[in-house]
C-alpha cells in the first residue's frame, strides 16, 4: 500500500533521502504515524480499511502543509485484533507487543529530533493500547499524541448518520463503507454488503458506560453498522471534515513545545 500525495510532493518519511530529514528538523517539523490492523471488515471491503484511512489522511494533510514540514512516517499495518481472529484474513499482535511496537517508533524518532509526533490510529481495539503507550512515553519524557481519527468528527457521526448506532464509526458499516468508496472505491464490492444484527450484552443505554472486552467481533458476517446506505458523496464529506481538522492540529503542535515530565519543577527520578 504506497500512495503519494496529489501534488506529488515528497513526505513519506522512508523516500526522504539524509540531507531532506536533516533540513526538516531546523523547521520545527510534525511527524504523523499512521496506525491501524489488518483484519476481516464484513463481505464487501478489503481487510486493510483501518489502516487506510489514516494513512491517507496522513498523506493528504503533509500535502496540503507548506510552511513547515509535515512528514508520514512509515504506517503501522498490524495492531492489537484479537477478536476478529475468528474471521479470515486477520493478523493481530499480543497487546503487549503492540503497544512495545508503537513505543520504540516513537522513541525511534525522538532520538532522531522528532519532537512532534502524532500517532494517528484508525482501529477501534488499537484505542486503549495506543494511549497507554503514549502513558508509558512520557514517563520517559518522550511525547507522542495519541489520536484516533474519528474523535474529531463525533458530532458530524452523530448529525449526519442515517442509521449507524449513535454516530458510531462501526466496523465495515455506514461511515467506513463510505471513506473506502470515497478513496478507494475499486476495492468495495457492494453487492456482497449486508447488514448485521447486532448481538450485545446489556442495553444501548448501558452500554455507554459498561461494556465487556470483545472476544470476536460479535455480529454473524463481521459488519457493526449498515453498509448498505453508505455512499462516496458521505465518504468524501467526512473525509474533508477530517482532514481539515489534522491540518489544523498540525499547524498548532507546529508552534507548540512538546510537554516536559519535570517541567514544574518535580524532582521525581
Amino acid at each position: 500500500m504506497l500512495v503519494r500525495p496529489p501534488s506529488g510532493k515528497k513526505v513519506l518519511w522512508q523516500e526522504m533521502l539524509r540531507h531532506e530529514l536533516l533540513t526538516a528538523l531546523d523547521q520545527r517539523p510534525v511527524v504523523i504515524v499512521p496506525v491501524g490492523s489488518v483484519e476481516q471488515h464484513g463481505p464487501h471491503c478489503p481487510m486493510d480499511v483501518d489502516i487506510s484511512i489514516p494513512y491517507h489522511l496522513a498523506i493528504r494533510a503533509a500535502d496540503a502543509i507548506d510552511d513547515f514540514p509535515a512528514i508520514v512516517a512509515p504506517p503501522v499495518l498490524y495492531g492489537f485484533t484479537h477478536y476478529n481472529m475468528g474471521e479470515v484474513g486477520t493478523i493481530t499482535l499480543k497487546l503487549e507487543l503492540f503497544i512495545e511496537l508503537m513505543c520504540d517508533i516513537a522513541r525511534s524518532l525522538w532520538a532522531n529530533g522528532f519532537h512532534r509526533i502524532i500517532l494517528l490510529n484508525g482501529h477501534g481495539g488499537n484505542q486503549a493500547p495506543v494511549s497507554s503507550a503514549s502513558v508509558k512515553l512520557a514517563e520517559e519524557d518522550v511525547w507522542a499524541l495519541p489520536l484516533t481519527y474519528w474523535n474529531m468528527a463525533l458530532d458530524e457521526l452523530r448529525d449526519w448518520s442515517d442509521e449507524d448506532d449513535v454516530g458510531s464509526i462501526g466496523h465495515g458499516g455506514e461511515w467506513e463503507t463510505s471513506l473506502q468508496l470515497y478513496l478507494r472505491r475499486e476495492l468495495v464490492d457492494m453487492e456482497r454488503a449486508v447488514k448485521d444484527a447486532w448481538r450485545m450484552k446489556f442495553s444501548k443505554t448501558v452500554q455507554r458506560y459498561a461494556r465487556f472486552p470483545e472476544r470476536r467481533r460479535e455480529m454473524e458476517h463481521g459488519v457493526m453498522g449498515n453498509p448498505l446506505v453508505a455512499s462516496t458523496a458521505k465518504g468524501e464529506r467526512l473525509f474533508n471534515v477530517l482532514l481539515e481538522r489534522l491540518v489544523e492540529l498540525c499547524h498548532e503542535y507546529h508552534q507548540e513545545e512538546p510537554p516536559r515530565y519535570r517541567e514544574f519543577g518535580s524532582h521525581c527520578a
